[in-house]
C-alpha cells in the first residue's frame, strides 16, 4: 500500500504513523539520524522508532535512491508514505506533484491511498520546536489503481497517474 499525502508540517509523518491502520514507513532527511550527543540519540531513536528511512538530499542519485527504498518496502508487502509535492507547502496550496509517486505505484503495482491532512500546520507551525494542541483531520481516500495509465517507463503515464493522485488529494483537502 502506497500512501500519498499533502504535506503541511514537520509533524505530518508522525500524525500519519499514529492514525494509519498499519505500520507505515516514510522518508526522512539523513540529518535526523546522524546528530551527536543526547539530542542526536533522541532524534535517531525517534525516527527509527516510527519507521523513517534516512535519505541523503541533494546528491545526484538521491531521488532515485529514495524511491528505491520505498520500492523495497512495497515489494516486501509494507506500507510506504510519500509526499508527491516533494516538500512542505508553506501557503497551504496543493502544488503539482512530482512523478516519483507514480513511478512507485506503477513499478510495484501497489494501490495508492490518497490522504488529506488539515490542521497540522497549526499543530506544529514552521519553526516551532514543540507541537501545540490543535485539531487535526486526517482523511484517507478511496484506493486508486493506477495501472490503466500504462508502464512506469512512460513519462506520460507517470504524469497522468501523478495528476490523478494530486486531484484526489486536492478534492479531499479543499
Amino acid at each position: 500500500m502506497l500512501i500519498a499525502s499533502n504535506h503541511r508540517s514537520f509533524i505530518d509523518s508522525v500524525v500519519i504513523t499514529l492514525v494509519a491502520p498499519r505500520s507505515v514507513s516514510f522518508l526522512a532527511k539523513a540529518e535526523y539520524f546522524t546528530g551527536r550527543g543526547f539530542r542526536g540519540r533522541v532524534s535517531r531513536a525517534f525516527f527509527s522508532g516510527i519507521g523513517a528511512i534516512p535519505v541523503v538530499r541533494g546528491a545526484g542519485s538521491a531521488a532515485q535512491d529514495a524511491l528505491d527504498s520505498g520500492l523495497r518496502v512495497l515489494d516486501a508487502g509494507g506500507a510506504f508514505a510519500i509526499y508527491p509535492e516533494g516538500t512542505r507547502s508553506l501557503d497551504g496550496r496543493i502544488y503539482r506533484g512530482r512523478t516519483g509517486v507514480a513511478w512507485l505505484a506503477l513499478t510495484s503495482g501497489a494501490v495508492v491511498i490518497p490522504v488529506a491532512l488539515t490542521g497540522t500546520q497549526d499543530l506544529q507551525p514552521v519553526g516551532a520546536r514543540l507541537p501545540r494542541i490543535r485539531p487535526v483531520t486526517v482523511e484517507f481516500g478511496t484506493p486508486l489503481d493506477l495501472s490503466s495509465h500504462g508502464s512506469a517507463d512512460s513519462g506520460r503515464a507517470r504524469r497522468r497517474a501523478t495528476d490523478e493522485i494530486m486531484a484526489a488529494i486536492q478534492a479531499m483537502s479543499g
